[in-house]
């Protein structure tokens, strides 16, 4: 990139090379979910679209593992109720389908999962209960009862959604504020996690000494606003940078 030599040849067969591997990917992933799950009977197309479901995620929470996660509900509470087991567990499995549906992210993911199953021929009752597991179409069967109840259950635990990623971003960013406050700081990054942030403070304005004092600062203001899991490191950076030019 920097003298030029740029070979758009070279740059095509390194993306479709990328393409395919990543499509041979998806679909043995796709494979894996199934042997997992103990599923059968599905084409190829509707098992590379369950491998894509591990590349999206949905408020936060990965498709795939929410998928699996709802097949695994269902199947356990149909097993209760004297319902279809593996019934319960292919639309658990594929109620989300739509949503790695590309080109047409802005419709409806329960209709655009329902057409692509009926185009694959799937089982009606499947398809009508990825259709309505969130009440919003009939007909409403037990099934879609069962899938919306399973879904409900894994969005609603602990750390599955969105929530959590939000406080976990307004964490990072209520560290970031704190350190940026003191004089003489030009630029602050919170890595690891939010377990540690990097200083990068103004080399004219603050010294060595002022650096070990404002670390101290920082960290003791970090203690007293915010509440957080475990400790964080405050790091500070002062670096002086002299540059030459030689022609």
């Amino acid at each position: 990139m920097a003298d030029g030599r740029i070979h758009p040849a070279r740059i095509e067969d390194v993306v479709a090379k990328t393409w395919q591997e990543l499509d041979e990917h998806m679909l043995e992933t796709g494979e894996e979910v199934l042997i997992e799950l103990n599923l059968l009977g599905f084409s190829d197309e509707i098992v590379r679209h369950i491998g894509k479901m591990k590349y999206f995620t949905s408020y936060g929470q990965n498709v795939l593992q929410h998928s699996k996660e709802v097949a695994k509900l269902s199947s356990l509470m149909a097993s209760e109720l004297d319902m279809d087991t593996n019934l319960a567990k292919r639309a658990g499995l594929l109620h989300d389908i739509g949503k790695v549906i590309q080109g047409r992210l802005d419709e409806d993911h329960m209709v655009l999962g329902s057409e692509l199953l009926k185009k694959h021929k799937e089982s009606q009752a499947v398809i009508d209960a990825i259709a309505a597991h969130h009440n919003s179409e009939t007909p409403f069967s037990f099934l879609s009862a069962l899938i919306n109840a399973a879904d409900s259950i894994s969005l609603a635990r602990p750390g599955a959604r969105k929530e959590s990623l939000e406080s976990f971003i307004k964490r990072l960013s209520n560290l970031e504020k704190i350190a940026v406050d003191f004089e003489g700081v030009s630029k602050v990054f919170a890595i690891q996690a939010g377990r540690e942030i990097r200083v990068m403070v103004d080399f004219e304005k603050i010294d060595d000494m002022m650096s070990q004092q404002l670390a101290r600062d920082i960290a003791s203001r970090l203690e007293k606003e915010l509440d957080y899991p475990g400790q964080i490191k405050v790091m500070v950076i002062r670096e002086f940078r002299a540059a030459g030019l030689a022609k």
